[in-house]
């Protein structure tokens, strides 16, 4: 490790040390204005637990730790517009009203936990018509297309069951999944049997998905690939699959794989007469997979940045961050996702699922 490398950390550590700091310090200035009991050290250690929990969540998969984790870390956030707001109204006030600034302050606190969990665990289904100007031995495909699943101590079997609930509505032909099925680590799936659930997402044209970043980071990419086969979800890895001859699906690996395929060592022996479906994690590389010759490019791990105003930063980020967006010939997907990353809250953005219906009207 670089002695860069060793500061950067230190410096990382000390703001965030001072960020937790200035919440904690106004907190307390709220709690010595209400009737409430004032246990100071307790408060502190509180504030201390509360601070290391996002980080000891993710290292030890207790799940009330990684909840309280993912609210702690929606708090930091948020905190860094709020506080330095409702401290101006202090003073604008001359030092009065601290409690009912600090009501208010909780009040959007509480506002935020409410809506983002209700955005976060109640997906909706969004859906599309886009024709393909070349000829297939079929009309049409209704492709259903669910990302960033992050299934782990927090997302797991009851949101998996809406999933589940929603591909059964829809009777899609094909469903794809773009990428970060698991939350890092393999072990939750395993241990909570989430296969069983996992398992009923079927089609006739079958399952399909490749491995974004989240899927590398724990490096159980083998055991998740043999996860995914035991319920017949075939992973694309750097390869290509016709399906009935009809249509060709391109599964890329991740950016996080430094070995992976250029776009152009990947479509050597791809037959780009047929309409062609490429799944690519991250959404990068529009115009190279445009001109490539690819028809539809699905993508997701924006999340459309889960908590506004972090969708602002994505936006200027990917060219496509969220939503749909034709590029000459080319139709890119980019969905929100189904599951979530850090706290299990959604603001501007929404769980999703998204249903392309595909028309071939090539001749």
């Amino acid at each position: 490790m670089s002695i860069l490398t060793i500061l950067s950390f230190i410096l990382t550590l000390a703001i965030y040390g001072l960020i937790c700091y200035y919440i904690g310090y106004n907190g307390w200035a709220w709690v010595k204005s209400t009737k409430l009991p004032r246990y100071k050290k307790t408060y502190i250690i509180f504030i201390i637990s509360l601070s290391f929990s996002f980080i000891i969540g993710r290292l030890l998969p207790f799940q009330v730790i990684e909840i309280l984790g993912g609210f702690w870390v929606a708090i930091v956030g948020y905190s860094l517009v709020l506080l330095p707001v409702a401290n101006l109204f202090y003073l604008a006030l001359k030092k009065k009203g601290v409690f009912w600034i600090g009501i208010v302050v909780l009040s959007i606190y509480l506002f935020i936990f409410v809506f983002g969990s209700i955005n976060a665990w109640s997906p909706v289904v969004r859906e599309y018509e886009v024709e393909i100007d070349k000829p297939s031995t079929q009309e049409d495909v209704k492709i259903l297309m669910v990302s960033d699943l992050h299934l782990g101590s927090l997302v797991g079997r009851g949101h998996l069951e809406r999933l589940v609930t929603i591909v059964d509505q829809e009777q899609p032909d094909i469903v794809l999944v773009p990428g970060d099925i698991i939350d890092d680590y393999v072990e939750p799936y395993v241990k909570k049997n989430m296969g069983e659930i996992l398992g009923k997402v079927k089609a006739p044209l079958g399952v399909y998905a490749v491995l974004g970043n989240h899927d590398y980071y724990g490096d159980d990419m083998n055991p998740i690939i043999n996860e995914m086969k035991k319920i017949n979800i075939r992973v694309l890895q750097d390869e290509f699959i016709t399906i009935n001859d009809a249509f060709t699906i391109v599964g890329r690996n991740d950016k996080t794989d430094k070995q992976r395929l250029t776009m152009s060592e990947l479509f050597k022996a791809v037959d780009t007469s047929k309409p062609i479906i490429l799944l690519d994690h991250q959404p990068y590389d529009l115009d190279v997979a445009r001109d490539q010759g690819v028809d539809i490019h699905l993508a997701g791990h924006t999340h459309r940045g889960q908590l506004f105003p972090a969708n602002l930063i994505t936006d200027r980020i990917y060219e496509n961050d969220w939503g749909y967006l034709k590029k000459d010939t080319m139709h890119s997907f980019v969905s929100s996702g189904f599951g979530t990353w850090g706290p299990p809250l959604r603001l501007g953005s929404r769980s999703e699922v998204m249903v392309i219906n595909v028309s071939f009207t090539g001749k």
